[in-house]
């Protein structure tokens, strides 16, 4: 996924917060608008918005001689593959999750805590430790401290998820 500029980053943030990916897209005038502090021509945003269409950032629809534009992906979705696209960086990926695990604060390693128990299909977020999901010594009481073992399953059979 293609990091964005300083521009680009405040024109995809005013699509964000004024047009989610289920709306009709707002037009460049309207992003203009919204960007008033920073003083653009409004050649300068169309081009901004024309390349972020080519990068698949955007979509656009024509609506009569004017186009209007919506994210392609929401906020977090881009996060997300940004988070990804910096584990493919080389190196080990465990190592980096668990490096990024240990800065995280309590609140967040809640939030990635339930996530991850609702994506293995537990009702219960706190039964992670005894689904095996977590080592009952590494919880978050605990800190992450102790060794990390390997989280891949043993053998020729690697699923694609952890196979990366």
């Amino acid at each position: 996924m293609t990091r964005l500029g300083d521009l680009e980053r405040a024109v995809m943030d005013v699509l964000w917060d004024s047009a989610p990916a289920a709306s009709d897209g707002v037009t460049v005038r309207e992003v203009a608008d919204a960007l008033d502090g920073r003083e653009l021509a409004y050649t300068t945003v169309m081009t901004v918005l024309d390349r972020l269409a080519g990068k698949g950032m955007v979509q656009r629809e024509r609506e009569g001689r004017a186009w209007r534009y919506r994210p392609a992906a929401t906020r977090e979705a881009h996060i997300a593959q940004l988070m990804l696209d910096a584990l493919d960086l080389g190196g080990s990926r465990d190592a980096a999750l668990v490096r990024f695990a240990r800065s995280v604060t309590g609140t967040e390693a809640d939030v990635l805590r339930a996530a991850l128990a609702a994506e293995a299909g537990l009702a219960d977020p706190g039964r992670t430790a005894e689904a095996g999901l977590a080592d009952p010594g590494r919880t978050a009481e605990a800190g992450l401290t102790g060794r990390v073992e390997d989280p891949r399953p043993a053998g020729p059979a690697l699923d694609e998820a952890t196979d990366r």
